[in-house]
């Protein structure tokens, strides 16, 4: 006997996340709308002073963006990871890998639509006195002139001409049952295979399994679902200066990107396998990347050239590719992209807390979201309530919240401020020099803010 889910799987025996990534890029999905860790290489303190040629080797945004997407891609093709099962329970916000195809008629038989009577023929009908309720086996047939109570749901009794509602039908002194509106034939009754046959596609490759996506293949008959596997990442938090509990003291501050990347990184779609703090220790630092065989490494500061950023020191110590080294956004400036191996990559986040939310969305949002084959949300704009001011040469990222068709700019938006990000619905890309008041500005969505799949966080 075929278990469920063995058909699609069998379809997509050929089908590997390369091929499931190509397909969600020609079929894209439905537009969205929707304390410090101030470590070297964030933005704190005023920024160094970098030399001409310095800042031109920086990034364009956009073409940050563009280049995370592109190595997911030539890491998909590289790695050729194939499709996994994965219970229904755990698939929320997996993309499938094979097509849904209905397992199963649905419904699979006669059911009544309503709480009511079943009827056979032209009333008044004789009431049978035993009624006819869900998942109990099929009832006996009807004759003309029968009725007999039935349950919503419950499997229609073979020659029902319709069902009539409990509340359009009485009964007389002598128990017959007459209505009280005129009754169509087939009336409140669900038909076998009405929403669909057994083999019937329901749903393609691509597609991102929502909560609805898990009721129609549960409905459908699967247990498992083929998807794109998550994204394998471990986290690396750099500082000395770094608590894990209590208030800050002695020079030591709380550490906030510990608790925030894990949950931000599993809206993103990827399995967080590891969290481990490093501190300021270089040797650690090798040893934790070169340890490593997740898809993706984030680190968090270190990502500049002061005395103890060692995020550079290593990369090129182990003949790392740096794909974007620096990119013309604030907050974020000094964030970074390396290959490692032709299927590993290495984000890595300035430390400050709004910066490294910066590279978050520029860097890992785009590389995650492609290695996962989920689909990119189409851009949108609103106009921001208020001027917002601008950076002279880089894209600034400013935390907003969304307000009758307007966005409108937080405050405490600096570099090592989350209590602007706490509070927003978005952030909106605001071009170099600023916007003015009623301008329209791009906004990347927040996964909670979004209201869709991203709030999963487990």
């Amino acid at each position: 006997m075929t278990s469920p889910g063995t058909r699609a799987d069998a379809e997509a025996e050929d089908l590997d996340v390369e091929e499931a990534l190509a397909l969600v890029k020609e079929n894209p999905g439905p537009a969205h709308r929707g304390p410090a860790h101030p470590g070297r290489g964030g933005h704190g303190a005023p920024a160094p002073h970098h030399p001409a040629d310095a800042h031109h080797r920086a990034t364009p945004w956009p073409e940050a963006r563009a280049t995370a997407e592109r190595a997911a891609r030539a890491a998909a093709r590289a790695a050729r990871r194939t499709p996994v099962a994965v219970p229904l329970d755990a698939a929320l916000g997996l993309t499938l890998a094979a097509p849904l195809a209905a397992l199963t008629d649905l419904p699979s038989f006669d059911t009544s639509a309503m709480d009511g009577w079943a009827l056979a023929g032209p009333g008044p009908w004789e009431v049978r006195d035993e009624g006819v309720l869900a998942g109990h086996a099929e009832p006996a047939p009807l004759t003309d002139g029968e009725a007999v109570r039935i349950a919503t749901g419950a499997r229609i009794p073979a020659d029902t001409t319709a069902v009539l509602r409990t509340e359009h039908g009485r009964t007389d002194e002598r128990g017959r049952l007459h209505p009280t509106r005129e009754v169509g034939h087939g009336q409140d009754i669900r038909p076998r295979g009405q929403e669909c046959r057994s083999g019937d596609q329901l749903l393609p490759v691509g597609t991102l399994a929502t909560p609805a996506v898990l009721g129609l293949a549960a409905a459908a008959g699967y247990d498992t679902l083929t998807a794109v596997p998550r994204p394998r990442v471990d986290v690396l938090v750099l500082g000395d200066e770094l608590l894990t509990e209590g208030l800050p003291h002695d020079g030591l501050i709380r550490d906030a990107l510990g608790p925030m990347l894990p949950p931000w990184l599993r809206a993103l779609g990827a399995e967080v396998r590891a969290v481990r703090r490093i501190g300021d220790d270089a040797k650690e630092l090798h040893r934790a990347v070169t340890a490593s065989d997740a898809d993706l490494i984030v680190t968090t500061g270190g990502t500049a050239a002061g005395p103890v950023d060692h995020v550079h020191p290593t990369l090129r110590r182990i003949g790392a590719e740096l794909l974007v080294d620096g990119v013309e956004v604030r907050p974020g400036h000094p964030m970074l992209l390396a290959r490692l191996k032709d299927d590993q990559h290495l984000v890595g986040l300035p430390g400050n807390p709004l910066a490294a939310v910066s590279g978050l969305l520029t860097l890992a949002e785009p590389l995650l979201r492609t290695l996962a084959a989920r689909p990119a949300p189409e851009p949108y704009t609103l106009p921001l309530r208020d001027a917002v001011h601008g950076h002279p040469y880089d894209t600034r990222l400013v935390p907003v919240v969304l307000r009758d068709e307007g966005a409108v700019p937080l405050h405490y938006n600096g570099p090592a401020m989350l209590r602007g990000v706490a509070a927003a619905d978005a952030l909106a890309v605001v071009p170099p020099g600023g916007a003015r008041s009623g301008q329209e500005a791009e906004l990347l969505d927040l996964p909670w803010a979004a209201g869709g799949i991203g709030v999963c966080f487990t």
